[in-house]
Formats: structure tokens, sequence, C-alpha cells
């Protein structure tokens, strides 16, 4: 029996289980895919925003401004990159002004930083923004981080302090018993007293299997987005927005904690919960929409295209209470963005919900911090070679344009909420993640994950468990 359950293993389910990890409690959490953080959490933007967005009195608020002073003190206490890079939002014409005055007084109301810029102190900061702006709201405190490393790190940090993982348990029905949960999955039955749902755009249907009352509908909204490659001088320093609509915060420039550049997304209603496939149509909307903020954007040096689908549903604001007819189940739907800013202060306001159905004791024994990721591209000369000296692997370069060794892949492999497949390699350490796309390192990568899982390279999966690479043999094995 455990004492909780999470449903959904990306940056809230995440988060919420490293959180929970620090009381004396049993916790599972279950995804159904082969890794986590896997859906929205490895699709979206990325940004830690101010706060000067949501609409007044709502859920969203709050919990965006108090998830912004939260990030800071996450990242460094899992040990993942925290960038506070800025942005602005930029008017166009003349209306546009008006609004960007109002969001501007709607951010001091909030407490959150921010000042109103002429065009040529704009410019001035950022030299690239398009002709057509007139003003801009500086919002410093605005920041970026790798949203699928901050989870996984969490994961793994909550793992090391007694956190299981169940990966490949999709949920496929609950029971309400006599003071606990019965969660069956098709590997079987887990009990549980409290369940929280964090299963994203499924989290409706999740709510559904125990609740013949639920109103709730989640309607993914697709957004699509180009990646730029890394440059020298980056187009943009800071985040920079259009003016937000019903529709969200508009097409975005949004410089990563990797040093790329993201453009995008577009905002659509899809109706498939699984459509993620980039279409041409969105991405020349794209195109078209960036180019009223920001100018000079190298699209030449697109390495690759993405799509995210956002959680949300018809209320606007974040669902995140106990269910009123579901006693000890928790719901968080409609967590679209701002989610992964709010992130942080969503797991302490559910911590706060559980305290109010279970003891909450923290444990006595001290915490280990968790390891960080071994990254030989941020090592000096000594530090390099005692790594070498303590593994020759680290000395076979396998990814050659974000300089990852074949360590370091190891490494990864064999952690705590470990890396299984091409991808989950590519999001731990960033092999193929680079100008070729993993064209140079992809067959080494396969190869690694082949050896150390003891499995046949045919079974090495690209991703997602129908992501199959190798079919077969080329040519028999003449030895």
């Amino acid at each position: 029996m455990y004492d909780v359950v999470i449903i959904g293993a990306g940056i809230n389910g995440g988060l919420l289980a490293q959180r929970l990890s620090k009381f004396d409690l049993k916790i599972a959490l279950l995804e159904k895919d082969n890794d986590v953080a896997n859906e929205a959490t490895a699709a979206n933007s990325a940004i830690i925003h101010s706060g000067h967005d949501p609409k007044a009195g709502t859920l969203k608020a709050k919990l965006n401004v108090r998830g912004n002073h939260l990030w800071e003190d996450v990242c460094k206490e899992l040990s993942v990159d925290f960038i506070r890079n800025g942005a602005f939002v930029v008017a166009v014409n003349e209306e546009e002004r008006k609004s960007l005055n109002a969001l501007h007084e709607q951010a001091q109301e909030r407490g959150v930083p921010s000042r109103i810029l002429s065009r040529e102190e704009a410019i001035e900061l950022e030299p690239n923004l398009s002709d057509l702006v007139v003003e801009a709201l500086d919002l410093p405190s605005t920041a970026i981080v790798s949203p699928w490393e901050v989870t996984i790190a969490a994961v793994e940090d909550a793992m090391n302090h007694g956190l299981e993982l169940f990966l490949h348990h999709k949920v496929i029905n609950i029971e309400k018993k006599d003071g606990y949960f019965d969660v069956t999955t098709p590997k079987g039955v887990i009990q549980a007293k409290v369940v929280i749902n964090a299963a994203g755009v499924y989290s409706d249907e999740i709510y559904s299997m125990v609740s013949n009352n639920s109103h709730y509908k989640i309607t993914p909204r697709r957004g699509e987005y180009y990646v730029l490659d890394r440059a020298v001088k980056p187009v943009v320093s800071r985040t920079i927005y259009p003016l937000p609509s019903e529709k969200g915060k508009g097409v975005l420039v949004v410089p990563t904690i990797h040093d790329n550049i993201l453009i995008g997304p577009n905002s659509d209603i899809i109706s498939d919960k699984e459509g993620k496939d980039n279409t041409a149509a969105a991405l020349a909307y794209v195109k078209e929409q960036v180019s009223k903020t920001v100018k000079n954007i190298p699209m030449h040096t697109i390495i690759r295209t993405y799509v995210g689908l956002r959680p949300s549903h018809l209320d606007y604001d974040f669902v995140i209470q106990e269910a009123e007819d579901v006693k000890n189940f928790i719901n968080l739907i409609g967590v679209d963005s701002p989610g992964l800013a709010s992130a942080p202060a969503i797991a302490e306001y559910v911590e706060q919900i559980v305290s109010n159905m279970i003891p909450l004791k923290v444990k006595t024994e001290p915490r280990t911090p968790r390891r960080p990721w071994i990254i030989l591209n941020r090592m000096n000369s000594q530090e390099k070679q005692n790594m070498f000296e303590k593994d020759s692997k680290f000395g076979q370069m396998v990814c050659r344009c974000e300089l990852v060794s074949e360590g370091e892949i190891v490494d990864v492999i064999h952690r705590n909420a470990g890396a299984r497949t091409v991808k989950a390699v590519k999001r731990r350490v960033r092999a193929g993640a680079g100008r070729c796309q993993g064209g140079f390192c992809e067959p080494r990568v396969i190869a690694i994950l082949a050896r150390e899982l003891n499995i046949k390279p045919t079974q090495v999966l690209l991703d997602a468990d129908d992501s199959t690479i190798l079919v077969g043999e080329t040519k028999e094995n003449l030895a």
C-alpha cells in the first residue's frame, strides 16, 4: 500500500514527487511512456514567465508569480541550469502601446519587476527588434530552463530518496475503496491512500475513472516551433513576446539554456491528444508572425521543428484541488501555460492539500544532494584528463556537434531514471541535439545502449515504444 500515487511523470508530477520524497511517505510515480518528461514537458517554450500576464484573481496568476520566485532555488538544489535572461513584450503600433502600458500596471500590482522602454532604449539592448516596434515592456525576472532536464533530475533525486518509478504503467482504471484506491495498469493493481492526477492532456480521462460528475474536458492546444542552430552571437539575448491574446502569449523568440533559439508557437485547438505532427500552414504562420517583432532571424540555420500539446480547457484557470466528489483524489487539470513557470509553486500548493489528508513527517536522515550529470564540455583540461584516467570511455567522442563522450552516455544510462532510448540519451546529455541532429552519432548511441542494456541493436528504440530504428542485419556475420 502506497501513501501517495502520482499519475504522470511530467514537470508537475516530477517536481511533486521530489518534494514529497522529503517526507516519510511511500510514493509511486506512474508513467505510461518509457521515460519521464516525454510529453508536454519535452515540447514547450522552456520559459519561466514573470507572472505579468495571467488574468487577475486566478490561480494561474498566483502560482506563476510564486513559481518564478521558487525556480532558482529548485534548480540549484537539483544541480541543473537556470538563467534569468529577462524578456521584452513589444508593441508594434499605437493601439498596442496602450495595451502594453496596461500590462505594465498589472505587473506592478503583482510586484513583478517591470519598466517601459522607448523604442530607442529597447533597440540599444536588443538591436534586432523589428522596425515596427514602438515600445517595450522590460521583464527582467523572466528566466529559461530545460524542462525535461529539470524533470529527469527531480525524479532521479526522488528515487535516490525512496520514490518508486513505474514506467510503461498506463492507468486503465481506478476504483475507490474504503480508505484507499485500486489503481489498475496492464501490469497489475497498485493501491494507494491518496491519488494525484497529473496526467496532462489525459487528466480529464483519469478523473472520469473515479467520477461520473466530471465536467472537465481537455482540448489539446497544439503549438509548433522551429529550432535554430547555435550562433556565436544569437539574434536576441532575451525572450521576445508580442502582446498576448486570448490564444496565449503569441509567437515568441526564445534563447535556450543551450544557446539555440526557439521560434514559436502557434496555437491551434485540435481533438487528437496524440496529434504531434508539424504542419506546413502552422510553420508558415510562425514565420510570418515572428517577423513583426524581430528581424534578421537566420532562418537558414533551422536544424529541426517540433510540436507540443498544451492541456487546455474551457474554464481557463488551473484546476488544482481535491475532487469534490472523491475524497483523497487530487486533480491537476488544465495546467497549460504558465504551467512550467508555476510548477514549483504547484508542488508547494499540492503538498498543502496532501497534508490535510495524511500526516507529513519530514525524514530525519540527511538528504544526499543529487550528483549532477557529467559534462566534459564544461570542464577544464585537467578535469577532463582526470575523467579519462578514471575511465577511458571519457576520451571517446561520440557526438561531435555537442562534444559528448561515451563515458557521459554510459553514466546517464546507469543512473536512477536512466536513459533507455536514443531520445532519452539526447534529453540528458544532448548527444544528437546539435547541427546534424544525430546524423553522425546516432549509430554509436544505438550501439552503446545495446551494449549497456544487454539488448540487441534492433531492440533499441528512438523514443516511443513503436519507434524501432533497426529492423535487421544487412550482412551475415562471417566471423
